[in-house]
């Protein structure tokens, strides 16, 4: 069974190993002794939770609350916030940066796991999210879709897929298609904050599809801005004979041997402006049918629905 996995950010050595030691046994444990150490190892590590102080060189622990909540991928982690003081607005001031709870050094160890096992469960149950990349879900992209019909506003919903991506798995294996389908995440956030801002919405159907919500005059820039990224990274994520080869050879999903080329991106943009859309199935649907028709182009492509209807 998979330990949960946390981050103890403190710069005093002492603090550390008394966490360690309180923590260690039900738990996998990393450390960082700053806030700007610590978020280099949220992204490296992909702790369950965070334990932090709240003095600290470099990067004190309410900044890094702060830095943590505006990334996407990141703000849904839980943090607890360690103080050395009892004053009011030290507590104040590490919730309103966006902590989950605090306690005040010295503390009890049985108290802090006691505190950890409680957010630990309320965050299971409340995250609506993939475990993999942490986006949205399912039950998040269909609030979103109902959401953006109701608005009766121009809008665009890109589905977006992996192409030759069961070959890849096949040979390279699970471990390495995990973090292509990590970096394809950090690709559509960045794609789509670039282009349309924070509004934009991205979420995590499952497997290697996703779906990215956007202003529809958007949506072609959004697209492109993906594939480009994506393509750029693709032959990184193979060894230098298959990259030099330019394809791998394996078997499809009807059991037929084929040589493959390198991992590509799909999407098929589905818009409310040439068409009404009145309900969350028509989207998908029509998504489905785009995204088919854009994984025939044999490389990283997008299609859009350009019919009146």
């Amino acid at each position: 069974m998979r330990k949960e996995r946390i981050l103890i950010i403190d710069d005093d050595p002492d603090i550390r190993d008394v966490l360690n030691l309180s923590l260690s046994e039900n738990y996998t444990v990393f450390a960082a002794v700053n806030g700007r150490e610590g978020l280099e190892m949220v992204k490296a590590k992909n702790p369950d939770l965070i334990i932090t102080d709240y003095n600290m060189p470099v990067m004190n622990g309410p900044e890094f609350c702060r830095q943590l909540r505006r990334d996407i991928l990141l703000r849904h982690l839980p943090v607890i916030m360690l103080t050395g003081k009892g004053e009011t607005k030290d507590m104040v001031t590490g919730i309103e940066s966006g902590a989950d709870d605090y306690l005040v050094k010295p503390f009890e160890p049985e108290t802090l796991l006691a505190r950890i096992r409680m957010i630990l469960k309320r965050t299971i149950r409340s995250l609506d999210a993939n475990p993999l990349t942490h986006l949205p879900g399912n039950s998040s992209i269909m609030e979103e879709f109902q959401s953006h019909i109701d608005s009766g506003k121009p809008f665009a919903v890109g589905y977006v897929d992996l192409d030759k991506f069961k070959i890849y798995n096949d040979k390279y294996g699970f471990e390495h298609g995990d973090e292509i389908i990590r970096c394809l995440a950090r690709i559509l956030i960045d794609a789509t904050q670039q282009f349309c801002g924070p509004e934009a919405f991205v979420g995590h159907i499952g497997g290697d599809d996703f779906v990215f919500i956007c202003d529809d005059a958007k949506a072609d820039d959004v697209s492109q801005g993906i594939i480009d990224a994506f393509d750029k990274l693709s032959p990184g994520f193979y060894n230098e004979e298959d990259r030099k080869a330019g394809f791998i050879t394996g078997v499809d999903r009807q059991g037929v041997a084929v040589k493959a080329g390198l991992v590509s991106v799909s999407i098929g943009i589905v818009s409310n402006v040439n068409q009404k859309i009145t309900h969350v199935a028509q989207i998908g649907e029509l998504g489905a049918d785009l995204k088919k028709f854009a994984k025939s182009a044999g490389k990283s492509n997008f299609q859009r629905d350009q019919r009146k209807r």
